[in-house]
């Protein structure tokens, strides 16, 4: 008997899984501990559209998250500093980076911006933006003194 399973099963597969077994085994306790359900037709088509609907969204994020690339590829963003005499007070933070990046229209979560050294200096650099997986921007930034 064709299986779904609904949960992780120990020795059998894991959730999401079609697997074959006893019918005894399935009906007497994978069904009734609802851990799984007969894996009839309608069940299988039902995964099916499922699956094409995942990769439809999947495709639609993954051109999403490739236009925000475009746009934001190579872009500067300037990040204001409290200085005195010369030094910064603190670091330029992942937050500091987002704040900059709304005031230009782009809403990006600070976990996905990625400075790849500790800046503690008014000066130009480059941060990593992952957008997704395998999807990432370069950005610039020029981190200058606020005061006028």
């Amino acid at each position: 008997m064709k299986v779904l399973l609904l949960q992780n099963v120990t020795g059998q597969g894991k959730k999401g899984d079609i697997i074959e077994v006893n019918i005894g085994y399935a009906r007497n306790f994978l069904i009734p501990k609802k851990l799984g359900i007969e894996a009839t037709p309608s069940v299988l088509n039902e995964i099916k559209q499922k699956a094409a609907k995942d990769q439809r969204e999947l495709e639609k994020e993954i051109a999403l998250a490739n236009d925000l690339v475009k746009k934001i590829q190579g872009e500067t963003f300037i990040i204001n500093v409290r200085c005195g005499q010369g030094k910064m007070y603190g670091s330029v933070t992942a937050m500091d980076v987002q704040k900059s990046m709304l005031e230009k229209g782009f809403e990006v979560d600070k976990r996905r911006i990625i400075l790849k050294d500790t800046i503690k200096e008014l000066g130009d650099y480059q941060a990593e933006l992952k957008i997704m997986a395998n999807i990432s921007a370069t950005i610039n930034l020029h981190v200058q003194s606020d005061e006028k």
